[in-house]
């Protein structure tokens, strides 16, 4: 990726307004949704998540970005309840949430998709919407014997899942077993399940992660439409391109902290993140190194940037060269 990539009068206007005061690492925001302080969580001698102060800008999309092993999904799981920090404390809109669990946090608006998806594969893609409905009477022992009860309340539920299905282009497979959908539908699935609950924050673990190439653009249409609707979007990411193109500001974790801040096109030249992330690529379009994107798609590139493209086929050939020469020296 270009790391002097044009950033429009409306995203720079955009991300100052997001925050207050010089741009660093826990840099106070406006309005911010989500606030962690002090927040650590190691296993045995490895510190995962070590993160002084944390705060997520209201009605915008923050992409949490690092290397494999920086403590992204470690921290996604103390934001949200699933896992219990050693010390910290975080608030949710104003209110302290440290320690509670993860359906009461879902309830409270915060909610959470995973790089792998927890859709019921032996449920149907119907039946998994209406799940993600909140306070169902229903779900009461009593009641659920007198279905006059909730029956009217199940009605509306149906209808409400079938709008977001035909959203998400997801309605003909109503009837499906989720089982039976794609990996790219199943995440579909799963952030339209989301979206039954009427989340304020909606927090996606590596949305795009083993999604067919034909469904990216999809999903982020997608999480666009969550902001326009509202919604507070932190995702984690590893492609920059998708960063670039959605993100509103960026978050940089290594090694369990936050080691930068800012808009995305600051980011990408901020020496913190060229040396924790980006390495020797930092001014190459990373989805075109990685073959996912077009090279006419992408800024261009020294012939000396270009020259550090990985070539499959050629690392393959060199690799059998070097055991038919290990093979023959036995």
């Amino acid at each position: 990726m270009s790391s002097d990539a044009p950033q429009t009068p409306v995203a720079r206007e955009k991300a100052t307004n997001l925050h207050v005061g010089e741009v660093r690492p826990g840099v106070a925001k406006v309005d911010p949704i989500l606030v962690a302080d002090g927040v650590r969580r190691t296993f045995g001698g490895l510190t995962a998540v070590d993160v002084e102060h944390l705060e997520i800008p209201r009605n915008a999309i923050t992409a949490l970005i690092g290397p494999n092993g920086a403590g992204k999904t470690t921290l996604f799981n103390l934001l949200t309840g699933f896992d219990k920090p050693d010390a910290g404390s975080w608030t949710f809109s104003g209110r302290a949430i440290s320690g509670v669990p993860a359906f009461k946090v879902s309830r409270l608006g915060q909610v959470r998709t995973f790089q792998l998806t927890k859709a019921l594969g032996l449920l149907t893609v119907l039946e998994n919407m209406k799940l993600g409905v909140k306070n169902q009477r229903g779900e009461r022992f009593f009641a659920s014997l007198f279905p006059p009860l909730w029956r009217k309340q199940e009605d509306a539920a149906e209808e409400r899942a079938m709008e977001i299905l035909a959203r998400f282009k997801l309605d003909a497979k109503k009837d499906d077993f989720a089982a039976s959908l794609s990996g790219g539908q199943r995440k579909l699935l799963e952030m339209a399940r989301a979206l039954m609950s009427d989340p304020s924050l909606v927090m996606l673990d590596e949305p795009m992660a083993g999604v067919n190439p034909a469904l990216t653009q999809s999903l982020l249409e997608h999480i666009l439409d969550l902001k326009e609707q509202g919604m507070t979007v932190l995702f984690v990411e590893h492609d920059m391109h998708v960063v670039r193109h959605i993100a509103d500001w960026v978050v940089v974790m290594a090694e369990g902290r936050i080691v930068a801040e800012g808009d995305p096109a600051t980011v990408m030249r901020d020496p913190a993140v060229v040396d924790a992330y980006l390495g020797a690529h930092q001014d190459l379009d990373l989805g075109v190194v990685t073959g996912r994107y077009a090279a006419e798609d992408a800024d261009p590139t020294t012939d000396a940037e270009a020259s550090t493209s990985v070539d499959a086929e050629e690392i393959a050939a060199e690799g059998e060269a070097e055991l038919e020469n290990e093979e023959e020296a036995q």
